[in-house]
C-alpha cells in the first residue's frame, strides 16, 4: 500500500477504506441569528471590502466587544475569508476578541496613557491603584500615548478622558457612568463663516481663482507637511495632480507620535481651518473622493467632524468632492501615510515598499494626495495674507509658523504657536513660564518618541526641519518633551523602545524583532552597549519604514549623551 493509500485508509472510521462524506462546509459556520444582527446593524446597503474596519466598529460600538461568531456572519455578507476579517480585527488594538469560551469584558474599559509624559506624571502608580480599587468591575489597561500630554497623567473611561486624573476623578466618571465624549466648545460652521470662513473656496469653485495659483502661494509661503515628513506642500500637489485620475486625497489625522496633540488642538477648536483646506486641495487636485482618517483616540472631534461634514454638504460646499470620514482603531503605525492608505482600504495598515510612491499610486492604486491636519489648517491664511505673511514668521533661517506640542516638566504645557526654528531653551522661556519648581532642565525629546533624546547643552539649536541632523535627531511634527533632572531618562529610553515594540506592525524582521530584542537588552541592569549599537544599525538600515529606522534613536541618545544612565 502506498502512502497516499494509506492516508486514505484512515480516513473515516477506524479500520475502513472508505472517505468520510463531509455534510458542511470546512471552518466556523455562520449562525442565522448573528446573520439577522448584523443585517439590522449595517443596513442593507451592499458591503464594501474597503469598509470592513468600520463595519467592525459598529459591531464592537453595539455589543462592546467582537465575538467570533460575529466576525464569521460578517465575513459571509463581505464575501471574504473568515481568516481575512480575524486578521484585520486582530491587528488593531481598540478592537476586542472574544471567543466561544470566553466571557465578555466589562461594560467599562479604563485606558491608563503610558506614554513618557504620563509615566512622569505619575500613570504607572495610577494604573496599579485603579487596577487594586476596581479588581473585577472593570478593565484597566495600560494604553499608548492619547494625545493629552499637556493634561497628563490622562485615563480614558471608555470614551470620556479624565485629565490631570486621579483614582477620585476616574472613580467619579465611573460611579456617573460618565462614559462618553465631552464635547469642547469649538468654532461652528455658521460662526466660521461669519468670519470669512469658505470665502476663499467659494471663489475657487466659481473660477475665480487658479489651482495654479493656490499652488504657487504654498510655494512661495514655504509651507511644509507638518505631520513629520517635512515635504514642500506645493510641490506635492503640483506632482498629484499631473497624473491622471481618478485622484483622492486623505488627511492624516492619525497622530500617535508620543508627545503630540497639536492636531487636537486645531480640530478641538477651530476644525473648519482643516476642513477649507481639505476641500481647497481636492479642487486644486481634482480628486474625487476627500478621506479624513482620524485617530479612534479622539471620539469628542468625530463627533465634531460628523456635524461640520453635514453641515458642509447641506450647504453645497463641498459638492466637487465625495467626503468621508474613517475611524482608526489603534495602531501608530498609521501615521505612516502608505499604512494609513492600506487601513482606509479595510485591510491591516502594512507600509508600502517605495516606489511607487502613494502621489502616484496611492488609495485603491490611484494617484493620492496626503496631508496633515496642520499643513491644511494654514492654507486659508496664506493664501488670502499672502504668502509673505506666513514666510515672513521664523527664526534661525527657518520660515513660517509652527504648532509645537510642549509637554514634560514645564509650568504652562500645550501647543505653542511659534516661529519656526525657535530653539527648546526659548521655547521653555518665552512660552511655558519655565520649569516645574525644584526642577532643573536636563534633556528633552525635540521631535516625540521617534526624534531622539538631546541634553541641556543642546537646547540652543533650531527646532526645525534638518537642523539637528547632525545630532541623528529630528523635529518631526515638533512635539518637545522637557525632562528634568528628577527623571530617569533610561527608563524613558526604554519606555519609548516598549512603544515601538508594541506598535510595530510585523510585516519586516528588523523591526518586529529588533524592537523586543532591544527591550530585553534595556532592561538588563548593565547595557551591551556594542550589541545595541549592532542591533541599531540593523534596524536602522533594514526596516521597511520610519517606525524601524527611528526606533534606535532614544536609545542611541542616551548611549551618547548620558552615559552615566548605562555605565553606573
Amino acid at each position: 500500500m502506498t502512502v497516499r493509500e494509506t492516508r486514505g485508509a484512515n480516513r473515516g472510521h477506524p479500520g475502513s477504506s472508505k472517505k468520510k462524506t463531509r455534510v458542511a462546509p470546512r471552518g466556523r459556520q455562520v449562525q442565522a441569528g448573528c446573520r439577522e444582527e448584523l443585517d439590522r446593524l449595517l443596513g442593507s446597503e451592499p458591503s464594501r471590502r474597503d469598509m470592513l474596519i468600520e463595519y467592525l466598529h459598529v459591531i464592537q460600538d453595539h455589543y462592546g466587544y467582537l465575538s467570533v461568531a460575529h466576525m464569521a456572519a460578517l465575513a459571509e455578507r463581505m464575501k471574504l475569508a473568515q481568516a481575512e476579517v480575524y486578521e484585520v480585527a486582530t491587528f488593531y488594538a481598540h478592537f476586542t476578541i472574544v471567543k466561544e469560551d470566553q466571557s465578555p469584558p466589562p461594560a467599562i474599559t479604563l485606558r491608563v496613557c503610558d506614554s513618557p509624559s504620563c509615566e512622569m506624571a505619575g500613570a504607572t502608580s495610577l494604573a496599579t491603584q485603579l487596577e487594586t480599587s476596581f479588581a473585577g468591575q472593570v478593565r484597566v489597561v495600560r494604553a499608548p500615548c492619547m494625545g493629552r500630554c499637556d493634561t497628563a497623567p490622562v485615563v480614558a473611561v471608555n470614551q470620556r478622558h479624565i485629565d490631570h486624573a486621579n483614582v477620585q476623578r476616574v472613580t467619579h466618571a465611573v460611579e456617573q457612568r460618565q462614559l462618553t465624549p465631552k464635547i469642547p466648545t469649538y468654532v461652528g460652521f455658521e460662526s466660521y463663516r461669519e468670519q470669512g470662513g469658505y470665502q476663499l473656496l467659494g471663489q475657487c469653485l466659481a473660477g475665480e481663482r487658479s489651482p495654479g495659483e493656490i499652488i504657487q502661494a504654498l510655494k512661495h509661503a514655504s509651507l511644509r507637511g507638518l505631520g513629520g515628513a517635512g515635504f514642500p506642500t506645493g510641490t506635492k500637489w503640483e506632482v498629484v495632480r499631473s497624473y491622471p485620475g481618478p485622484r483622492y486625497v486623505a488627511v492624516n489625522a492619525d497622530e500617535g507620535e508620543p508627545g503630540t496633540f497639536k492636531d487636537r488642538f486645531h480640530l478641538e477648536r477651530d476644525p473648519h481651518r482643516m476642513l477649507e483646506g481639505a476641500l481647497l486641495a481636492s479642487w486644486v487636485v481634482q480628486a474625487d473622493t476627500l478621506y479624513i482618517y482620524l485617530r479612534d483616540e479622539y471620539p469628542a472631534i468625530r463627533k465634531i467632524l460628523l456635524a461640520e461634514i453635514e453641515a458642509l454638504r447641506e450647504a453645497g460646499l463641498s459638492s466637487h468632492v465625495k467626503v468621508e470620514l474613517r475611524r482608526g482603531a489603534g495602531a501608530y503605525i498609521c501615521g505612516e501615510e502608505s499604512a494609513m492608505l492600506e487601513s482606509i482600504e479595510g485591510k491591516r495598515a502594512l507600509p508600502r515598499h517605495r516606489p511607487p510612491y502613494v502621489a502616484e499610486r496611492g488609495l485603491f492604486d490611484c494617484p493620492t494626495l496626503v496631508n496633515n491636519v496642520e499643513t491644511l489648517h494654514w492654507v486659508r491664511d496664506i493664501v488670502e495674507r499672502g504668502p509673505e505673511w506666513f514666510a515672513g514668521h521664523g527664526r534661525n533661517g527657518a520660515k513660517g509658523l509652527r504648532s509645537y506640542s510642549v509637554s514634560g516638566r514645564v509650568n504652562s504645557p500645550g501647543v505653542k504657536l511659534a516661529p519656526a526654528g525657535i530653539t527648546a531653551r526659548q521655547l521653555l522661556d518665552e512660552y511655558c513660564e519655565g520649569m516645574l519648581p525644584g526642577h532643573r532642565f536636563r534633556a528633552y525629546l525635540p521631535g516625540g518618541a521617534s526624534g531622539g533624546i538631546l541634553p541641556e547643552s543642546k537646547a540652543d539649536l533650531p527646532l526645525d526641519f534638518g537642523s539637528l541632523a547632525a545630532e541623528d535627531c529630528f523635529v518631526g511634527s515638533h512635539a518637545v518633551v522637557i525632562v528634568s533632572d528628577q527623571d530617569d531618562l533610561r527608563g524613558i529610553a526604554l519606555n519609548l523602545m516598549r512603544f515601538f515594540e508594541h506598535e510595530s506592525c510585523g510585516q519586516c524582521t528588523p523591526c518586529r524583532v529588533g524592537t523586543e530584542k532591544a527591550v530585553a537588552l534595556m532592561q538588563e541592569k548593565q547595557w551591551n552597549r556594542q550589541l545595541l549599537e549592532e542591533l541599531a544599525v540593523v534596524m536602522a538600515d533594514a526596516s521597511i519604514c520610519g517606525l524601524g529606522q527611528a526606533a534606535p534613536n532614544p536609545l542611541l541618545c542616551t548611549l551618547r549623551y548620558f552615559p552615566e544612565e548605562f555605565e553606573s
